[in-house]
């Protein structure tokens, strides 16, 4: 996470540090992090780099995606997700009831869960199979 006055530069390295594709802007409430906004890997790209802007001075409020889309935490996996397709994003900040960042659901959680469920759904199928062959061979 990132306070919006803070440089591109600073975001870059983040993202770089912890191995991800984005950070969270937010503002402090009440001792909450609250999200404002996002800044994306592809922001860096199509906002920065491409036209030549300077990421050691450019603030990252001023290529940030607003407003922010966000799920809550009592959102439902397809509801997010259809947010997420509405909305042409691959990742969607996950907050709690009091509007503080709680995660942050990607594309390829999202993935990677349907990928693995599917492996579980074949292994039962194939079970259930054995069993069958079993009972009556």
């Amino acid at each position: 996470m990132i306070q919006d006055d803070e440089s591109v530069q600073v975001a870059a390295e983040l993202m770089r540090r912890h191995h991800v594709g984005d950070v969270v802007l937010y503002r402090e409430e009440g001792g909450r992090r609250i999200p404002t906004g996002i800044i994306t890997d592809r922001d860096l790209v199509v906002e920065v780099l491409v036209p030549g802007l300077d990421p050691t001075t450019l603030a990252v409020r001023d290529i940030v995606t607003s407003p922010l889309s966000v799920a809550r935490t009592d959102d439902s996996l397809f509801d997010a997700l259809e947010r997420m397709r509405a909305k042409a994003i691959r990742r969607l900040p996950v907050v709690d009831a009091d509007g503080a960042l709680a995660g942050i659901l990607t594309m390829d959680d999202v993935i990677g869960l349907f990928t693995e469920l599917q492996g579980r759904l074949w292994a039962v199928v194939e079970r259930q199979r054995e069993h069958e062959q079993r009972r009556r061979p």
